[in-house]
C-alpha cells in the first residue's frame, strides 16, 4: 500500500521549510517501519523506490514545482532510473535521504536521491529520468524551469549522468520477447 500518511506527515513537516533553487539538495529523516520490510527484516527494494517517491514530492514543493504543475495542469512521470543497493537498512533504522534535481536536457529532468545510515554510510543511489507532461504529450524541461525560476541557468550534466544517457540509447525497446 502507498505510503499516503507518511507523504502528506512529510509535506505538512516542511511546508514552512525556506524555499529551495532549483538544484538545491532538500534533506528528510526517515525510519524503516515493519511495514517497509522484506523476509531479511531489512528495507524492501521496492519500497526504498516508493519511499524516494516522499523525498522528490517534498522537494518539488519546496522549489516550487507542485504550484507550477497546478497552475498548468501539468502532470509528472517516470521515464527510467538507476539503483544501487550497498548497504541495509533494517527494521526500526532511522536514515536521511537526500533528493535534488542534478540536471535536465530538452526532454527529461534527471533527479538524484539517496538514503544515508546515521553512521554516515550511503544505503543506496539512485537517479530518475522523469518527465513534466501536459494534454500535448511532454513539456520541454527549460520551460518548465522557467516557470519556477526565470534566472535558472541549466548546470553542466554530471559526467556519470550523460554517460548513463549514452548507455540508455543501447538499450532495446521495446525489450526483446522469447
Amino acid at each position: 500500500m502507498y505510503p499516503v500518511i507518511r507523504l502528506f506527515t512529510q509535506l505538512i513537516k516542511h511546508r514552512n521549510d525556506p524555499p529551495l533553487a532549483i538544484t538545491d539538495t532538500h534533506v528528510s529523516r526517515h525510519r524503516c517501519l515493519p511495514w517497509d520490510i522484506d523476509l531479511w527484516l531489512e528495507l524492501n527494494n521496492g519500497r526504498t523506490l516508493t519511499l524516494y517517491d516522499l523525498g522528490r514530492t517534498t522537494a518539488a514543493q519546496r522549489v516550487g514545482l507542485i504550484k507550477v504543475l497546478r497552475r498548468n495542469r501539468w502532470g509528472l512521470t517516470m521515464a527510467g532510473a538507476s539503483v544501487r543497493y550497498r548497504r541495509r537498512i533494517r527494521t526500526f533504522e532511522k536514515f536521511e535521504m537526500r533528493s535534488r534535481l542534478a540536471w535536465w536536457d530538452d526532454k527529461f529532468f534527471y533527479v538524484e536521491q539517496s538514503m544515508w545510515k546515521r553512521n554516515g554510510e550511503c544505503a543506496n543511489h539512485i537517479v530518475y529520468r522523469s518527465a513534466v507532461t501536459g494534454s500535448a504529450g511532454i513539456i520541454v524541461p527549460q520551460q518548465v524551469v522557467e516557470e519556477i525560476d526565470a534566472q535558472t541557468i541549466r548546470p553542466p550534466a554530471p559526467e556519470w549522468i550523460a554517460a548513463w544517457i549514452k548507455a540508455e540509447t543501447k538499450r532495446p525497446w521495446p525489450p526483446m520477447q522469447e
